[in-house]
């Protein structure tokens, strides 16, 4: 999503310009050990493209299971354990984030079914299995083509007023799935002083709490349009590979916004894909903001709108804020000088009893402030003109 490499800018581009009825991202996996050569699954209905789900779950999926069975594969379902180093604790049905291929899918509309063979089997079972599904899926396009096309075509013209931006456990979804597995053992390790598990190779239908990761966690309300100043150019130029649409002004235009202000802030200790992620509170703000020329407006009333919003909404795990575009804005570029605060801080608390008492209140109750000189100094200077107003304000508004 974040199209930091000229691989994957080439191929969104070119889901842009061929627009194909299906996408199939195939893998290969390892973790758990079980019985299928080759699995295989995508964002379900309760996600951004419900009727295409529907379509992958009427017509895909049984012709792909069937025709696997038929040359001997065993095909199932993807296969998420919630903890590798105890199956017992269960398996996941997973939503992917856009990331993920069959979450940017989801998130753009476009068919897309994530295929994992299974690495501890032989590479020649697994590279006929991929042919055997590559084969049952064209032969399903063709008989239903004009039926996903339909599906696509619904699910784009979709418009919900709130959109999720991440999912959870649902409370009510817990279940049992049983699966074709292999039969393990856990016993103590030397080597890394935990416990090891070993698969012994014996099939057996093994059954596993299934948890089900379907219900929003975070929604917002669908924005008319987003506004982008000029100088994020590098996430202007990202959605418009994506295949985005906006509209670029040439002369300044003044409008009432929603923008977030970002709460308690954590950059995490390492990178990760080249990028040091942040997490955060967002709160909005309203403001009249002018934007200069060259800013971008981009209406989430478009085929990509979920994308758009996606990449866009701070809370988002994959949206570019979390992927560390705007690092910017976590660092305060004003100050002030000690021998400037303190004067004017006695100046502030002289003719501003409410300040006063605000302020005494503090001390009494924050110990940690009231023995740091400079959160004391700097708590009056946020209360000054002076003090930044675009610290914290993430630039991409809300029409």
């Amino acid at each position: 999503s974040k199209l930091d490499t000229p691989e994957m800018r080439a191929l969104v581009t070119a889901l842009n310009r061929w627009e194909p009825d299906l996408y199939l991202d195939l893998h290969v996996t390892d973790g758990l050990d079980y019985q299928y050569d080759i699995t295989f699954g995508y964002n379900g209905p309760h996600a951004f493209s419900p009727k295409i789900a529907g379509w992958l779950d009427r017509y895909l999926a049984p012709a792909v299971n069937h025709d696997l069975r038929e040359w001997g594969h065993t095909p199932g379902p993807l296969i998420f354990p919630t903890d590798l180093k105890d199956p017992e604790n269960g398996l996941i049905l997973w939503t992917g984030d856009i990331r993920f291929s069959n979450g940017y899918g989801d998130a753009r509309h476009l068919p897309t079914v994530l295929v994992e063979n299974h690495s501890l089997k032989r590479y020649d079972q697994r590279v006929l299995a991929t042919y055997v599904f590559l084969e049952s899926a064209l032969r399903t396009l063709g008989r239903q083509g004009d039926r996903l096309r339909k599906a696509i075509e619904s699910d784009r013209s979709r418009k919900t007023a709130r959109v999720p931006l991440d999912w959870q456990i649902a409370a009510d979804a817990s279940d049992w799935l049983n699966i074709l597995g292999v039969e393990s053992r856990r016993h103590p390790s030397p080597i890394s002083g935990g416990e090891r598990v070993e698969w012994t190779g014996i099939p057996a239908i093994l059954g596993y709490p299934y948890q089900k990761q379907t219900e929003p966690s975070i929604t917002v309300d669908r924005p008319i349009a987003y506004w982008i100043p000029p100088a994020w150019n590098d996430v202007i130029e990202r959605l418009e590979i994506h295949g985005v649409r906006f509209e670029r002004i040439s002369e300044p235009r003044e409008i009432a916004v929603e923008m977030y202000r970002i709460r308690e802030p954590v950059l995490e200790t390492a990178p990760f894909e080249g990028h040091v992620r942040v997490t955060g509170t967002p709160h909005l703000e309203k403001f009249r903001r002018i934007f200069p020329p060259g800013s971008v407006r981009v209406p989430t009333s478009q085929p990509l709108g979920i994308l758009a919003m996606l990449l866009l909404e701070p809370a988002a795990p994959d949206s570019f804020f979390q992927w560390g575009f705007f690092h910017q804005i976590l660092q305060r570029t004003e100050y002030a000088e000690a021998y400037v605060m303190e004067p004017m801080a006695e100046r502030m608390l002289a003719g501003d009893e409410a300040l006063r008492a605000e302020f005494e209140e503090k001390l009494r109750k924050d110990a940690e402030f009231a023995a740091d000189p400079d959160a004391r100094l700097l708590w009056f200077y946020q209360r000054t003109p002076y003090f930044d107003p675009e610290w914290l304000l993430y630039p991409v508004a809300r029409e």
